[in-house]
């Protein structure tokens, strides 16, 4: 079996279910040492890394000294960090004139914060090493206006610049960094978006059908091969063509 990750360590935020978990698979089954974060699910990420040997870290987004205590930790067990996938995310949707302040508060802090977070602890790593890959997991969602999701927007949004910013400062250091758009992939999230919505979107994508989780994975684990050596500071877009069809 072809393992093109072979001795390489990645971490991947919020494994432990989604696209997270497709993507903590894929780079299991490539060879490499996988670590993964988790928050609250301890039940998912238990199996996860029963299936396919990564080992679980239970750490919040948040949470800056656990962060950098996560990576310290890593650095210890498996000596380096080749692979950083920023994934974990959550959603507070509502109308801007319903929204609590705190709702608007955690997805940020959450989705661009926790990013900010690893980057800042696991770039000191890679920069040692003049070596590593970053890849920051966003949404169509930071491309397109979407109603009742203003936080989510502007922290995906943030993230895509954050990535393209982070790779400006950090690929003259042999650090690649870039970004992955997800259209609309079949999870435990997009289950909870009302039949109507679902519809609406399925008639507007190209291919005419929703993504696996698998097929960003795939994504991902390209944009961390030699393969894409020479992709720096991009936004791959991972979406059946919905945000190229014209309305």
């Amino acid at each position: 079996m072809d393992r093109p990750f072979e001795n390489k360590v990645v971490i991947v935020t919020g494994g432990s279910r989604g696209i997270g978990r497709a993507i903590v698979e894929r780079f299991a089954a490539g060879g490499a040492r996988v670590f993964f974060t988790f928050h609250q699910r301890e039940d998912e990420a238990e199996k996860v890394a029963a299936a396919c040997g990564a080992e679980k870290i239970q750490c919040a987004q948040a949470d800056a000294a656990g962060i950098d205590a996560a990576v310290q930790h890593v650095v210890a067990t498996a000596g380096r960090i080749d692979v950083l996938v920023n994934n974990a995310g959550i959603t507070r949707d509502n109308w801007l004139m319903l929204m609590p302040a705190d709702d608007w508060n955690k997805v940020l802090d959450t989705n661009i914060g926790g990013a900010f977070r690893w980057c800042k602890a696991v770039s000191r790593v890679m920069l040692g090493a003049r070596a590593g890959i970053i890849i920051n997991i966003a949404s169509i969602s930071g491309l397109t206006g979407v109603a009742g999701q203003t936080n989510y927007c502007a922290s995906k949004g943030a993230l895509l610049a954050f990535s393209r910013a982070l790779a400006a400062e950090l690929g003259v250091r042999g650090i690649r960094v870039n970004a992955v758009v997800p259209g609309f992939i079949e999870t435990d999230m997009t289950a909870k978006v009302p039949k109507p919505i679902r519809d609406q979107n399925l008639q507007r994508i190209l291919v005419k059908r929703f993504g696996k989780p698998a097929e960003v994975a795939g994504t991902v684990a390209f944009l961390a091969s030699d393969d894409a050596s020479y992709i720096m500071g991009q936004t791959i877009v991972v979406d059946g063509g919905l945000t190229a069809a014209v309305a």
